[in-house]
């Protein structure tokens, strides 16, 4: 096996255009941004196998560090799914990539790959290695939108659906970027609900967010990525109810959603968001609606399989020379203590 590093774009292009599951997140053109915006750097890889097969690993490793102290991730937190692209990877080229992950000279990597090559993934990692549990959920579309809407679509999401159209909800398709402050006004207000919730310090909650989501983010992706960004806005009494944020190539990635809690709840708009979301990535020939990890929450797992969601199974991955997965993950659960935080909402 050959690598190289950065890959080269014109490779990474080809792969990713015959890549059936392929998906924004994994293309150079979401690199670039990535690296744009939070200033890290272009790690990628190319593994080329000797058989005539050749996967690419988007990867980006964090700035200001000295290379022994580096991290790298495919992706960071809040940027989608990384993991292989070029095709469905082989157990023994997830195993051969993992293995020289594992000798790579920087302090750890994560990889968080295409909930459907889970099971391949699985298959691959070495027993010790060490793995978070993820739970994502996807909607089928192969089979078109009237099979999703009369066979996916839960009851209630159809009565949702009609009831917005009902009580006059206008949807509004932003691909330049002018809804953004839109867009993140409703997303400041969720999160100040969610921070209540989960009883979370507000300040906190709106300092994660600010890192996490900042306005730039939603104001430069539909610039920068076109048509491939589409921000859906639904508006109710001439106020904004709800918006979601979706990534869309060969398969649609919803990535974000934010609402009025109240006027979203009386007019049902997620429902007609997302039905409109979905059968716009069916018109366009995508094979897969993405609604994205879950977590472990019941009540977001249901809104979810309500859309025609299957869930899915799959890890995380951190080959990584010191066991920072797990102090992290444990600073962070004494943290949750310390505050009374709930994860289960």
């Amino acid at each position: 096996m050959q690598v190289s590093s950065p890959a080269p774009r014109e490779v990474w292009h080809e792969l990713s255009e015959a890549d059936a599951d392929a998906l924004v997140s994994q293309t150079p053109q979401w690199t670039d941004i990535v690296c744009a915006l939070t200033g890290a750097r272009d790690a990628s890889r190319l593994y080329d196998f000797g058989d005539g097969s050749r996967l690419v690993l988007p990867l980006v490793r964090s700035a200001r560090r000295p290379r022994a102290l580096a991290m790298e991730a495919s992706l960071p937190g809040a940027w989608g799914f990384g993991g292989l692209i070029g095709g469905p990877p082989r157990v023994d080229q997830v195993r051969a990539v993992l293995t020289e992950l594992q000798s790579h000279p920087v302090l750890r990597v994560t990889v968080r790959p295409n909930p459907l090559a889970g099971a391949v993934w699985k298959a691959a990692a070495p027993a010790r290695m060490t793995r978070i549990a993820r739970r994502a959920h996807l909607v089928d579309l192969r089979d078109g939108f009237d099979s999703v809407w009369g066979r996916g679509f839960s009851q209630g999401a159809r009565r949702g659906v009609r009831k917005a159209e009902r009580v006059g909800v206008d949807v509004e398709l932003d691909t330049t970027g002018r809804l953004a402050k839109v867009f993140h006004s409703l997303y400041e207000r969720s999160v100040e609900r969610w921070a209540h919730r989960q009883h979370e310090p507000l300040a906190l909650a709106r300092w994660r967010a600010r890192r996490r989501e900042p306005l730039a983010k939603f104001t430069e992706l539909p610039r920068r990525l076109g048509s491939a960004g589409k921000l859906w806005v639904a508006w109710a009494d001439g106020r904004p109810a709800a918006a979601i944020f979706v990534l869309q190539a060969a398969n649609a990635h919803y990535t974000r959603g934010a609402m009025d809690a109240e006027l979203a709840g009386r007019t049902r708009a997620n429902y007609l968001l997302h039905s409109l979301a979905i059968e716009d990535a069916c018109r366009s020939g995508c094979n897969w609606y993405h609604l994205g990890d879950s977590g472990f929450s019941p009540g977001l797992s249901q809104f979810k399989e309500a859309l025609g969601g299957r869930a899915l199974e799959y890890a995380e991955y951190a080959p990584e020379r010191l066991p920072l997965t797990r102090l992290d993950a444990g600073a962070r659960t004494l943290a949750k203590r310390a505050i009374r935080f709930r994860d289960d909402v």
